[in-house]
């Protein structure tokens, strides 16, 4: 497969993910994804020329193809503004992934059902629910600022979850170890999950 498939599949992917959470922090009172024009599966409000552009096509070429992993701009939200002020955050958060399980559900099972599909149509559906569920895998780990960590935060105690809170001016370095050192052990999981939807 090119490269051109997968940038594609992710960028859409990366702004599903995004929409969503902005989509759930309005339906909790917040509107500031809505006001600043966020609120829209409109490609150009969502990239971000390093996450979803530069990034994944310097580790596709650069795993020669074996991995490709970015993101879009994230949606802005006033954690002040939700009515739920105890689990809102989480909710917000929990929102992008389950939207990545649900791209990939759905295509996933289209490509397990649907017969007759040909080799092309097969692996952009393949790789569509792949990558959903990198997307998926990858932002529920409990790393300050990925969302798994926001879903985490309200249900430890006050001392955590300010170390948590600490932790999160490393943020960005944190992901990106992961990313080059840690990526591998996420993959048996991804590749369980695809084996499970798709039927193979």
């Amino acid at each position: 497969m090119s490269m051109l498939f997968p940038l594609v599949i992710i960028l859409f992917s990366a702004i599903i993910h995004e929409y969503m959470h902005g989509w759930m922090a309005d339906r909790l009172g917040d509107p500031t994804a809505r006001d600043q024009g966020r609120l829209t599966l409109n490609p150009i409000a969502h990239i971000d020329l390093w996450g979803s552009i530069l990034m994944p096509a310097l580790i596709f070429i650069g795993t020669g193809g074996g991995l490709i992993f970015g993101y879009a701009k994230p949606v802005p939200f006033n954690p002040y503004n939700l009515k739920d002020q105890k689990y809102g955050v989480a909710k917000v958060a929990m929102a992008g992934p389950l939207a990545n399980l649900i791209t990939a559900l759905f295509f996933g099972l289209f490509l397990r059902f649907v017969p007759d599909l040909n080799l092309v149509l097969i692996s952009f559906l393949a790789a569509i629910v792949q990558i959903n569920l990198v997307l998926l895998i990858f932002n529920l780990l409990p790393i300050p600022p990925l969302d798994g960590a926001k879903v985490l935060l309200p249900f430890l105690p006050y001392d955590l979850q300010m170390k948590f809170l600490e932790w999160e001016r490393f943020g960005f370095a944190l992901v990106l170890l992961f990313v080059f050192f840690g990526f591998s052990l996420i993959i048996p999981v991804i590749n369980f999950l695809f084996r499970l939807i798709v039927g193979v």
